[in-house]
């Protein structure tokens, strides 16, 4: 699987996902490409959603998801209610 850097990793996820995350790393450091070419499911958790498509990308760096009011929501959160967090 191809390379790409972390600022890139999290400018996909944003443009894909409609999600903000934050990769705890230098912004050259190199993780796996963001292949997905559909979003992931409204009614899935944050928890689900890092854990299965996320983490195993990041070559074990931290990852933060960011709310509409710049905060870190729950893990449990529905994507659908955070995605519609960044509506205000």
């Amino acid at each position: 699987m191809s390379q790409i850097s972390v600022a890139e990793f999290e400018a996909k996820v944003l443009a894909q996902e409609e999600i903000v995350i934050r990769i705890r790393a230098n912004s050259g450091t190199k993780v796996s490409d963001y292949t997905y070419e559909r979003k992931a499911a409204g009614s899935q958790s944050i928890t689900d959603w890092l854990d299965g498509r996320i983490r195993p990308l990041l070559n074990g760096h931290e990852v933060v998801v960011i709310d509409g009011d710049y905060t870190t929501p729950h893990g449990r959160t529905k994507l659908e209610t955070l995605r519609s967090s960044y509506e205000k």
